[in-house]
């Protein structure tokens, strides 16, 4: 009996490759292949090599073209419900694979397939909508990881769903929206100018489960960027590319800061140093709490309606600017004047005398002067020789 041979399979780092070109995560690689997630990251840094039948569903899986339109559009309708599709009369029925439709021809006369339906557009509103109804309530139980603070975490989803509705042109046509939209979230709920405000200085209600309020409190102990990034590995799934890409940072720079917070967290839980019981208790701490985010219609009129007060506060600054410009060019002077020079002393002139008091004769002619009239005395004659 002979051995067949084993299926080819590329190197690690082209196979990684080959991932992250047709947009997988290695959760979803592992799910398709029907390993977990640390079995295809092994594979991926070459420290194992799969075998049997998950090597030959892993060959095909990475060597397999890219996939249609239609599937495309399927994956989705399955990935994110009511984004494509939204709007339509029903759901799609799908038939058993083999069956034939109703009132279509069956047999060799049949050979093209009429052309699917295009899935009906949706508007910008309810584009975002379907976005926020299928983001939101994930997004905010992972803020609330990363600040312990309820109110801060829904604030800090609409604040990012709000930011963007404002560049919904550049949102709807980027490659990940909701990451774009996770991004935000986090960076705004870890901005350190919160410590400023004062309805945040008071510390929130813990969680009522003693074994959630020591794992929070060990979270919130950790830096920001070491929670950030074990939330986005250990809690969200990601892989350790796409983590250090959201976090701004290296590969290895992000695999140390996951490494220290890992230890950190088994430091002081030991029942947690299993990275599959870590991601489970977050989940848990996450869902226990009752978190729950505006409507979406709501966190479209709100950021609407920050953006005109923002944009009536820029208009009156800039007509005041304008103001003041135009007051000081008017009161300015259009022309250079000599400024004063410092006062100098001259030598070699008299003092000034101070006027004494007046002497008898002084007195008596000051006498006859007011005793006159107004016009003066008499007009002097001159006499004759």
């Amino acid at each position: 009996m002979t051995q067949s041979p084993a299926t080819p399979l590329p190197a690690p780092k082209e196979c990684r490759r080959l991932r992250e070109a047709k947009s997988l995560t290695q959760a979803q690689v592992a799910a398709r292949v029907g390993v977990s997630r640390e079995t295809v990251r092994s594979w991926e840094t070459g420290r194992t090599r799969p075998r049997g039948r998950n090597r030959e569903a892993y060959a095909k899986l990475l060597t397999e073209p890219a996939c249609t339109g239609t599937e495309v559009t399927a994956r989705q309708e399955r990935v994110l419900p009511g984004l494509v599709g939204a709007g339509s009369a029903g759901p799609v029925e799908t038939s058993p694979e083999g069956a034939q439709p109703p009132g279509e021809a069956s047999g060799p006369d049949r050979d093209v397939e009429p052309p699917l339906p295009a899935p009906p557009l949706l508007t910008p509103a309810q584009a975002f909508d379907a976005l926020y109804a299928f983001c939101a309530p994930a997004l905010v139980r992972q803020t609330y990881l990363l600040t312990g603070r309820r109110e801060l975490a829904r604030e800090s989803v609409e604040r990012a769903f709000q930011l963007a509705w404002h560049r919904w042109p550049e949102v709807a046509v980027d490659r990940d929206p909701a990451g774009w939209v996770r991004a935000t979230a986090h960076e705004y709920a870890l901005s350190p100018w919160h410590r400023m405000r004062p309805r945040h200085r008071c510390a929130e209600a813990p969680p009522s489960d003693a074994a959630d309020r020591a794992l929070l409190d060990v979270l919130l102990k950790l830096p920001p960027v070491h929670r950030r990034t074990l939330l986005l590995y250990d809690g969200v799934g990601l892989g350790l590319p796409e983590t250090a890409a959201e976090t701004e940072a290296s590969t290895p720079a992000a695999a140390g800061r996951l490494l220290h917070a890992r230890a950190a967290v088994g430091a002081r839980l030991p029942e947690l140093a299993v990275p599959q019981e870590l991601h489970r208790r977050l989940a848990e701490v996450a869902s226990t709490e009752r978190l729950r985010a505006a409507p979406p219609r709501t966190v479209r009129w709100g950021g609407e309606r920050r953006a005109r007060q923002w944009t009536r506060a820029a208009i009156a600054f800039t007509v005041l600017l304008i103001g003041a410009t135009t007051l000081t060019l008017r009161t300015a002077p259009d022309h250079y004047e000599t400024p004063l020079g410092p006062p100098e002393t001259i030598h070699g002139l008299p003092p000034r005398a101070a006027p004494g008091p007046l002497s008898q004769a002084e007195l008596k002619l000051h006498t006859k002067l007011r005793a006159e009239t107004v016009s003066g005395p008499g007009r002097l004659v001159p006499e004759g020789w």
